[in-house]
């Protein structure tokens, strides 16, 4: 049984874009749980506060314990979780790993990548009621090399689509759609009953989503599909010069600072 935060969701469809960030860590979470519907704690960490070269080395310990710290600054969000690679090759494995992150995050859902290849683990883990929400088109853990677009041929185009369609007749409920190219997004988002979210996919999506990171301007990574809100890089470096220039000189700490 989805529980109600989930099915205020499933409600948002061809309605209010649905608005999702990531975190990994209460700090952020906080903030973010003021303004978002959906926030995720993505395996993409592995990449932006380890500096792996894929999302493929992060471990089910390494989310959990990020999770951890980013359910404590949720209140009204959804709380969803990627489940890492290697986590949900058989429906025993999944059931097990989805059980222990659920036990120990207490998240409203969990992310996996995949259509057909894995729709039946998805149907299991449904029926055994886990919130599983899904992900076609670029599928991090699954791409090898250089990350590139989907959706430019038609054999390309009519897999990811049947990918989504399975996902919703499954049960999730919404589906990331990742790089894909525009018109194909909107087929999606038109076709199917659940709430698609965006990421390099179009407006037409029901709702968007960014690493955090990213949008702040913290990362070097730097796709069109990513808009930079800020320079956070640039502000911490600032910041810590001046740090640096007042131990330097004296005037830190200052009589204010000192007991």
């Amino acid at each position: 049984m989805k529980n109600k935060k989930i099915r205020k969701i499933l409600k948002r469809k061809n309605k209010n874009p649905i608005v999702c960030l990531t975190a990994y860590s209460k700090t952020i979470a906080e903030i973010l749980d003021k303004h978002c519907d959906i926030v995720l704690v993505g395996d993409s960490l592995g990449m932006v506060l380890y500096g792996m070269k894929s999302t493929r080395e992060v471990t089910l310990d390494m989310i959990i314990n990020h999770a951890k710290s980013v359910k404590k600054g949720i209140y009204k969000s959804i709380l969803v979780i990627d489940m890492p690679y290697h986590t949900y090759r058989n429906k025993k494995e999944a059931y097990k790993n989805a059980k222990k992150i659920i036990k120990s995050t207490k998240c409203d859902a969990l992310k996996l990548e995949g259509g057909k290849k894995i729709i039946n683990v998805i149907k299991y883990l449904i029926k055994k009621d886990i919130s599983v929400m899904g992900h076609v088109g670029l599928l991090p853990q699954s791409e090898k090399g250089k990350f590139k677009f989907k959706g430019r041929s038609s054999v390309e185009r009519k897999r990811i689509i049947e990918d989504a369609r399975l996902l919703s007749n499954a049960g999730v409920f919404a589906i990331v759609i990742e790089c894909v190219e525009e018109s194909l997004a909107k087929i999606i988002s038109k076709s199917i009953p659940v709430p698609t979210i965006g990421i390099g996919a179009s407006k037409y999506c029901d709702g968007q989503i960014l690493v955090t990171d990213d949008l702040l301007g913290l990362s070097n990574f730097a796709p069109k599909f990513i808009r930079k809100y800020s320079n956070l890089k640039k502000i911490i470096n600032k910041s810590v010069l001046r740090f640096r220039h007042d131990v330097i000189n004296k005037n830190f700490p200052s009589r204010r600072n000192i007991y």
